[in-house]
């Protein structure tokens, strides 16, 4: 089976969102149209196909000095890499983001036991009034009390 330039564009369009694996399609796509007989038409169709395609992903890459995928792959390769890296990086600081605010969460939370467990350890209040006080369920509090009992 020959490829074709439209078989190396159906490659990058089915290389999904990750931008590895866009690399390697457009990798593919270059090795096609070195072999196509038609190879600057062919470049230059596919180059312009291939800049709007990456806007529509919303690729913020400086696409305007691109005009031949054969001849700037290295520079396409360099902006895709730099794609890969900072999403890895704003993935990176979102895990941390979401790490620290559940960690906020669990301190908040260990907090309002704490008040729960002084509350039922030095006062006759019941638990639904200790569950307002604390920020806790009347559950949580009945469990809390169950364990102090142990």
């Amino acid at each position: 089976m020959r490829l074709t330039p439209l078989s190396g564009v159906f490659g990058v369009e089915n290389a999904g969102h990750s931008w590895e694996a866009l690399q390697q399609a457009v990798d593919r796509v270059v090795a096609i149209i070195q072999s196509d007989p038609n190879k600057d038409r062919a470049d230059r169709i596919i180059t312009r196909w291939l800049k709007r395609h990456l806007q529509r992903l919303g690729a913020e890459v400086h696409l305007d000095q691109l005009n031949s995928l054969v001849e700037d792959r290295d520079m396409l390769a360099e902006n895709l890499e730099n794609l890969v890296k900072k999403e890895r990086l704003e993935g990176m600081l979102a895990g941390r983001q979401e790490g620290r605010q559940e960690g906020r969460q669990e301190g908040e939370h260990m907090k309002a036991e704490q008040i729960a467990h002084n509350l039922i350890n030095r006062t006759e209040m019941d638990d639904q009034m200790i569950a307002e006080i604390a920020g806790l369920t009347v559950d949580e509090v009945s469990r809390l009390r169950s364990e102090v009992k142990h």
